[in-house]
């Protein structure tokens, strides 16, 4: 059992439990006795970034085929009316590090929602017929995003911080890539990734933890496999094609702007989070305040971070005229600089410490949401921070914690950029970024 005393007389956070199954399968349970819902989700440790370029987009293709049916739902309707008939929904999503089948029910229907994720994760047809008919649909998808310019923006950046490496590539994969997968690359990944070593089930909402340790027992327990192989680790440095460049015929020049960052347990991973606050979150941030209110340069503007095993992103991201990209980007790239050159003021480091703060605890506020972290953090981390431990890391950050951080990450030999939009040149970009 995992949970952290409150001094403060406000209500325990939710707590969680777990257990291991014989086989290797962690499952963890959240209760939320006040909740409707129960949340399943089962986690599996491999996503694009442990593909090969021939099998690219394998692991987002195999997602999609478990939902096409079992022995014994032989169709994906029949999968998804176990579900939507019991009231409930059924998705689920690929990463470049995990894969999640996931489904939430009123919580009187528990015993359903672990009898249908078990039984697509682990008795799938994978019909040939089906596999044919899912391919145009996976291409479609990937049709989707490059059609979307913020997104393709996005597909781009990755590219120019990582380059031609797993992690660098489509989750989805090519086009090309996907029409040259077969049966047996999606069989042969599920025997070597899909094991309850490299699995957990993550359970939270109106059940206890001997509700769903009993159907755990019931569904998975005779789940077998080896032990997944290790993943190669992220090359170091961003791209030697830190700009990449769409030329479209459109009226808006999507841009993002990226440095290499920190990996999932970097301890610079709070401080991060504070400075990326600072910076792009939210409409009192630095980079909304001065590209948008003061200049007029973009409609939207922010920041994220997104952290791997080994490695992480550090984004900025807007949309702006074609007259307008030069000076917006310089202008972020100079707030960048600012952190790095001066020490964040009190009033604003307090605002962008409750800000993540509060934003954390309000994104945990339903039963998906617990069960997600919950499954994700035993996942990758092989633990699970108690929710008031990462509450009092965020607010202990220092403007010398945020400024370290800052000057760490904002380097000249650290900076990617990509552009989808009228009027784009590579190289004139390129020397935007030598600051």
């Amino acid at each position: 059992m995992a949970a952290s005393d409150r001094r403060d007389g406000a209500p325990a956070p939710a707590a969680w439990e777990i257990s291991t199954l014989a086989n290797g399968l962690r499952v963890v349970t959240t209760p939320v006795p006040t909740s409707q819902a129960a949340s399943v989700n089962l986690f599996i440790g491999v996503g694009s970034r442990a593909e090969e370029r021939r099998v690219n987009g394998v692991s987002h293709y195999l997602e999609h085929m478990l939902f096409k049916g079992t022995d014994r739902r032989p169709d994906a309707i029949t999968i998804a009316e176990a579900i939507e008939g019991a009231g409930g929904v059924l998705n689920a999503y690929t990463a470049k590090e995990l894969t999640c089948y996931w489904n939430q029910v009123p919580y009187d229907m528990l015993a359903v929602a672990m009898d249908v994720v078990s039984d697509m994760v682990r008795h799938s047809k994978m019909d040939e017929v089906e596999i044919e008919r899912e391919r145009t649909v996976v291409q479609q998808e990937i049709r989707r995003t490059h059609d979307q310019p913020g997104a393709w923006a996005g597909e781009l950046l990755s590219r120019a911080v990582y380059g031609d490496q797993p992690i660098g590539w489509s989750i989805a994969g090519s086009l090309e890539s996907v029409a040259g997968l077969t049966r047996d690359d999606m069989t042969g990944h599920v025997a070597t990734w899909y094991t309850p070593q490299n699995s957990v089930l993550s359970v939270a909402g109106n059940v206890t933890h001997e509700q769903v340790l009993e159907l755990a027992e019931r569904h998975l327990a005779d789940w077998a496999g080896e032990d997944p192989p290790a993943v190669v680790p992220a090359e170091p440095g961003v791209a030697a094609e830190n700009v990449q460049v769409d030329v479209r015929d459109i009226t808006q020049c999507n841009v993002a702007i990226g440095l290499r960052a920190i990996g999932r347990t970097d301890p610079d991973r709070y401080a991060l989070t504070i400075l990326n606050n600072v910076l792009g979150r939210g409409m009192s941030s630095r980079l909304f305040k001065e590209v948008r209110e003061r200049r007029g340069l973009a409609y939207s503007v922010g920041s994220g971070v997104s952290r791997h095993q080994d490695t992480g992103t550090m984004s900025i991201s807007m949309g702006v005229t074609a007259e307008n990209m030069r000076e917006a980007i310089t202008v972020s790239l100079g707030e960048l600089r600012r952190l790095v050159d001066e020490p964040v003021q009190e009033e604003e480091l307090t605002k962008a410490r409750d800000y993540g703060a509060g934003s954390f605890r309000l994104g945990l506020e339903s039963a998906m949401s617990l069960g997600q972290r919950a499954g994700e953090s035993l996942l990758v981390l092989g633990e699970i921070e108690p929710v008031d431990e990462v509450v009092r890391k965020l607010k202990s950050i220092t403007a010398e914690d945020v400024q370290r951080v800052a000057a760490r990450l904002f380097r000249p030999d650290n900076l990617a950029l990509s552009v989808v939009g009228p009027r784009a040149d590579a190289d004139e970009l390129r020397e935007l970024l030598v600051v």
